[in-house]
């Protein structure tokens, strides 16, 4: 027997929960597939809960706009439904008089993607915010901070479910089918379930073209190639000294070996980037000999053995390595033709800071009075 549903969100990451959330709202019955026994198991729950600014991405891409609106929206929410945050604030540092000047083109690069408050520091004036900080100069990003990600996915998950939502853990999706009156899914688990569904939003994260590909009646051209990155962390014996996150100017490829804090003070560092073919969460101890002489660069006294094996987490790549990093891909029926439909691929940093401002587009590229 087929049940008939408004909508079909397949994922219950950050951005699935998001999009569950705003459909919910605008009155549309929503079930919400999950394959693992809970939601955010995957990527949204391996990250290192930063609410980024909005500096590094390219001017006009979805990353940058989408980055400066949801880190907006995502502060009113953490405010109006108690979930835990600081905004702690981000130190970018410069080690070297070439680097100096590039943090004139951050900070160029920032104002262009409208985040305006990024303010330069001497190495003086960096080091009485940080006085275990080495540098030549700094920028400062005040609207940077932190966020408990599982109780923001409590809290959107909560929210959705006020409005009628439904999250059916350990219900991968089998198949799904285009019809003339809708799109149709089989969910499986231990009995499968046969739904028709209005809407579908694919937000299945490192899964998402693998999900992609079971859809019948989607051009698979369409879809792309996923590539898996994995990011290494370290964590500080003890407290950490810093009460601002660091960040060294970038690198090319990355960010560069950055300190990242959770609530609870504690330091983290990564990450250590390696390219995998199958999901793997494994830390080997040995990647952190790595990070010393990086970091060292801007904290001189971190002792040898400082650092323990903390966590991993994976990137849903759409671009290899060497390749230049892809935006977001929001591929709605404009771009395939199929009502309904809108699947979320290379939804990587900044998604957990955009999730609300990634579920908004997603509402507007299916009906722009969504």
């Amino acid at each position: 027997m087929t049940e008939h549903v408004d909508a079909v969100v397949v994922g219950a990451g950050v951005v699935g929960l998001a999009c569950a959330r705003a459909l919910a709202r605008a009155g549309k019955e929503t079930i919400i597939l999950e394959r693992h026994g809970a939601f955010g198991t995957e990527t949204s729950a391996r990250n290192s809960e930063v609410i980024h600014a909005g500096i590094y991405y390219p001017a006009g891409s979805f990353k940058a706009s989408l980055c400066v609106a949801g880190r907006k929206q995502l502060y009113d929410y953490c405010e109006q439904y108690g979930v835990a945050h600081s905004r702690c604030g981000k130190l970018i540092v410069a080690t070297s008089a070439e680097q100096d000047a590039k943090l004139v083109d951050i900070q160029q690069r920032a104002v262009a993607n409208g985040v305006t408050d990024l303010c330069f520091l001497t190495a003086a004036e960096a080091m009485t915010l940080e006085p275990e900080l080495h540098c030549t100069s700094a920028l400062l990003s005040p609207s940077t901070g932190i966020v408990d990600s599982h109780g923001l996915m409590l809290a959107l998950l909560g929210d959705a479910e006020r409005h009628g939502a439904v999250l059916a853990v350990q219900s991968p999706l089998v198949s799904a089918a285009v019809r003339d009156d809708g799109i149709e899914i089989v969910a499986g688990g231990e009995s499968s379930t046969t739904l028709l569904a209005d809407i579908v939003i694919n937000s299945a994260g490192l899964s998402a073209p693998a999900v992609a590909g079971l859809i019948d009646g989607l051009p698979q051209a369409l879809v792309p190639r996923p590539y898996l990155a994995k990011g290494n962390y370290f964590s500080l014996a003890g407290r950490s000294p810093f009460s601002h996150l660091i960040y060294p100017v970038p690198e090319a490829g990355g960010l560069g070996v950055h300190l990242t804090l959770d609530l609870g003070g504690q330091a983290r560092f990564g990450p250590d980037v390696e390219w995998i073919d199958e999901i793997d969460y494994h830390v080997a101890p040995e990647r952190c000999q790595r990070f010393y002489g990086a970091i060292r660069k801007y904290w001189p006294r971190l002792s040898d053995d400082a650092l323990q094996p903390a966590y991993s987490g994976i990137r849903p790549k759409i671009a290899g390595p060497n390749e230049i990093d892809a935006d977001f891909l929001i591929q709605g029926p404009a771009a395939h033709g199929i009502p309904g439909l809108v699947n979320l691929f290379g939804i990587e940093s900044p998604g957990l800071t955009s999730c609300l401002s990634i579920a908004e587009a997603v509402c507007k590229s299916l009906d722009p009075e969504l």
